[in-house]
């Protein structure tokens, strides 16, 4: 384990007991958050993407505040929906967060998932063409995407206002690395496979949209090995990276036994429901005294097969709450499991 981070849904509301109670709560707090983070040692900050429900929906101003505040963390999304992007408005923004940053954006992007919305995309003003699926138009995003990143003529030039240029443009701000940084959130093993040929890192959540019967972290740590085949066959020059999410909650005081103590996600087992039309296998959250969880966690083969483990972090519980959690994982856990920190100042 090279690398650990948090993930943040980053939900706001009136809820009872919320510290997020507004939409700014949680923007301010995630760079807060994330600044802390980094004081830890902490190496990455990422953030979901949800429209049209109160969480986190619009991630590159965010991500630029916390590039600007900070200087060693890296900066991400798990995952940004493609099937609502403008694929060339997209690849200004995240160029321009990533030179705000000086080259720490890891981009997780995906197909999206079940939302709120009906056809959510389509209020975007984004349809698939005929014979298109979502995941097909999720696609085709990407590929104008990263082709746009790594400086593909897109726009034919005028050569009376282009200095006299002409062929085709590509779009402003580039950011040189950015390619290599781009990440798919795969829900399958054979999703986990074309990211894999297509050269972008891999991004393994908490639930696969497939089951075949073994536990959650077997299934996954299978869906890396095959992703790891499929990148050497296809003879990419740089190495690729792998990450993987956990819910992991130690429980070291009488707050995070009050919190957590009884809580259904100490249940740890895996569950088996339907999502998007499809049977799917969840992860179990990790949930007790530290030194239980440092012994699950060496045991699953999936957070082993990985360099990084991004832990979902309850962001509507406040900074200072998280803060302590992210502290007590990397005092206690992540360093079981191979994690060490990796500039030189103490832990808080």
């Amino acid at each position: 384990m090279e690398r650990i981070g948090f993930l943040s849904f980053g939900h706001w509301g009136p809820g009872q007991g919320s510290q997020t109670r507004t939409a700014a709560d949680a923007l301010l707090q995630g760079i807060e958050l994330a600044v802390a983070a980094e004081e830890l040692g902490v190496d990455g900050a990422f953030f979901r993407v949800h429209h049209f429900a109160r969480q986190q929906a619009s991630p590159f101003p965010l991500l630029s505040a916390i590039a600007a505040r900070t200087s060693r963390i890296e900066i991400g999304t798990g995952v940004i929906d493609m099937r609502y992007e403008n694929p060339l408005y997209m690849a200004e923004e995240a160029a321009a967060a990533d030179l705000i940053s000086g080259g720490r954006l890891q981009l997780g992007i995906s197909r999206g998932s079940p939302e709120p919305a009906l056809q959510g995309a389509s209020a975007f003003g984004y349809r698939p063409q005929p014979g298109e699926t979502d995941a097909d138009m999720a696609r085709r995003h990407t590929d104008a995407f990263r082709k746009a990143i790594t400086g593909a003529g897109v726009a034919q030039a005028d050569p009376r206002y282009a200095g006299g240029a002409i062929g085709l443009l590509p779009v402003q701000p580039q950011s040189p690395g950015l390619a290599e940084r781009i990440w798919w959130g795969a829900g399958s093993r054979k999703t986990a496979v074309w990211a894999a040929e297509l050269g972008m890192n891999l991004m393994s959540s908490t639930l696969l949209t497939e089951d075949t019967g073994v536990p959650f972290h077997e299934l996954q740590a299978e869906q890396i090995q095959l992703f790891r085949d499929a990148w050497a066959a296809a003879g990419h020059p740089h190495q690729p990276r792998v990450s993987v999410s956990r819910s992991v909650l130690p429980i070291v005081d009488d707050e995070d036994n009050y919190y957590f103590a009884g809580s259904a996600l100490r249940d740890g087992r895996d569950q088996v429901g339907v999502i998007d039309g499809l049977t799917a296998r969840f992860g179990k959250s990790y949930v007790g005294a530290p030194d239980l969880l440092a012994e699950q966690l060496a045991a699953d083969t999936a957070v082993q097969a990985a360099d990084t483990l991004l832990l979902t972090v309850p962001n509507q519980l406040g900074v200072e709450f998280n803060a302590k959690l992210l502290s007590n994982i990397a005092k206690y856990v992540a360093p079981a499991l191979g994690w060490s920190r990796k500039d030189a100042g103490n832990l808080l």
